[in-house]
């Protein structure tokens, strides 16, 4: 009987056989991207060689997902994800070959080409969060942190194979063969999608709409301490290390002196490096938290740019180049992973949205800011700048934890219940109902109360977090012992949504607060709804 071997432990979310397959499918998709991105970004340093113009290929490729990602993010959620991820594939697909098509026939300009590479950009916008927000679907809660840094894995895999296959054949057959390449890795992924037989869970209540869907995101993020910290340190890590992208062409041409198949090489060794580190991350986890890992990380990267800027031989630079894509690959799975954990099922979706159009933007400007010192200043003065700037941020913002708060079990008291509504009432609750207002009374113990009032903190994220658009708490002047607690939201629908989006540790925190009333009964619940006067 034959011996299954186990697999490397880096490796162990692809015995999960649909999470293999769509993975295996995007990582063609990603070898596409990056051979797209290398012959076109190669393409403008002929068609206009100003380090500006040179930047902005990687600019234009980075600017949709800070556009795009929210509302991408919000139909992730409220749409079929896999039809939405068709969509997707086809409109890259169909854009690739356009650029494909254009470059061939010698009709495209410079700004031509950042046009496609923006329409091509936007696709990869709305894939990115839905994507992302499958992730989970298709895993064990055990094995999400592993499929996460699998996803960062495959992408670094496809930046090592994808640049060296995009220089080669733009040597070979001309920066049209590359782009033609991208669009058959799409259609690769698209068809993949399409086999694929998604369940959907069942919800009685009607879809959210895309603008409210998009605040509801929004307030989720703003009422969330640990996405706080996992963007903030997306932000600072990933402004200053995009100026490897913006400046990468140019130094291999300029400084260095070589053609288009070292600088597909050059980025294809970066991805190794990535690769390499990725199946090295869960020791390295297992040795330091997720706080350490980012930080030395950044060190790492903003020590590379360094000797990238004062590389002039191939060598250095490729090493330099090595120790980027190890920490690029440590730092970004990490964060991302931090930002999946930190979002439940309802909101994924559009929570990773937000993260990655914080960051991607600050990309995009990253890489045009470098591009701009570059023409300014010379390409290693502006490499060494944006080393410095990285490691003096990575210092500055060390502090904002990343590692989840533990878990705590959620006390024997229960959550307050409003009564049901009255029966006359039920024709007016439904999506147009107007606001709801809904309202806790306590009785606290005055020796309990700064107790109380810190646990209250929590409690308004809470709310926040499930949809209120406003809270307050509410002291009587009267009777010191006694409290309000206030939120609105939108409508009843949103209000019996409410219920759907807590989570354990939310019911937890709630259940603490409510434990505290010395009242006879339980705290007093009640709703009222928004009337004209």
């Amino acid at each position: 009987m034959p011996l299954a071997l186990p697999l490397p432990r880096a490796a162990a979310p692809l015995r999960h056989a649909v999470f293999r397959t769509l993975w295996l499918a995007t990582l063609a998709s990603n070898i596409g991207i990056w051979i797209q991105g290398t012959a076109a970004a190669w393409m403008m340093t002929s068609l206009d060689p100003r380090p500006l113009m040179v930047s902005l290929v990687q600019a234009a490729s980075m600017l949709p997902v800070f556009l795009l990602a929210l509302p991408a993010g919000a139909l992730a959620d409220i749409l079929d994800r896999r039809h939405f991820l068709i969509g997707a594939q086809a409109w890259i697909l169909a854009m690739a070959l356009l650029l494909a098509a254009l470059t061939a026939a010698e009709a495209l300009g410079p700004w031509g080409l950042l046009a496609l590479t923006f329409a091509i950009g936007a696709g990869t916008a709305m894939n990115f969060p839905a994507w992302a927000a499958t992730t989970p679907e298709l895993v064990p809660r055990e094995d999400l942190v592993g499929a996460i840094a699998l996803n960062g894995i495959g992408f670094n895999l496809a930046r090592a194979v994808g640049p060296a296959i995009g220089g080669f054949a733009v040597a070979a057959a001309g920066p049209e063969a590359a782009f033609a390449l991208n669009a058959l890795t799409f259609l690769v992924l698209m068809l993949v999608l399409i086999l694929w037989r998604r369940e959907r869970g069942a919800s009685r209540l009607p879809k959210e709409h895309l603008l409210s869907a998009m605040r509801a995101g929004l307030r989720y993020v703003a009422a969330t301490p640990s996405m706080h910290a996992a963007i903030l340190r997306a932000c600072t890590f990933f402004f200053f290390t995009a100026a490897v992208w913006g400046l990468m062409p140019l130094l291999v041409r300029e400084r260095l002196g070589l053609g288009p198949e070292a600088f597909g090489l050059m980025l294809g060794v970066m991805g190794a490096g990535a690769v390499g580190a990725g199946f090295v991350l869960p020791a390295l986890r297992g040795r330091m938290g997720p706080d350490a890992l980012v930080f030395w990380s950044s060190l790492l990267a903003a020590a590379a740019m360094g000797m990238l800027a004062l590389s002039r031989h191939w060598l250095p630079a490729a090493l330099a180049m090595l120790a980027y894509g190890g920490a690029w690959i440590a730092a970004g799975s990490t964060l991302a992973a931090a930002a999946q954990i930190a979002a439940p099922a309802w909101v994924r979706a559009r929570a990773i949205a937000i993260y990655q159009l914080s960051f991607f933007g600050l990309m995009a400007l990253g890489s045009a800011l470098a591009g701009w010192l570059g023409g300014r200043f010379g390409i290693a003065a502006a490499m060494g700048l944006a080393a410095a700037g990285g490691a003096v941020a990575a210092v500055a913002v060390r502090g904002w934890s990343l590692a989840p708060a533990p878990p705590s079990a959620a006390p024997a008291h229960p959550v307050p219940k409003p009564e049901a509504p009255a029966a006359e009432l039920q024709a007016l609750l439904g999506e147009d109902s107007g606001q709801v207002l809904e309202v806790v009374r306590y009785r606290i113990d005055p020796a309990e109360r700064d107790a109380f009032l810190a646990e209250m903190r929590e409690v308004r994220l809470v709310r926040l977090r499930a949809g209120a658009v406003s809270w307050r708490l509410y002291e009587d002047v009267a009777h010191p012992e006694r409290y309000a607690e206030l939120w609105a939201v939108p409508s009843w629908t949103e209000h019996l949504r409410e219920e759907h989006r807590l989570t354990e540790e939310d019911l937890a925190i709630l259940g603490r607060a409510a434990a505290r009333h010395r009242g006879e009964g339980p705290p007093e619940a009640a709703r009222y709804l928004s009337i004209a006067p």
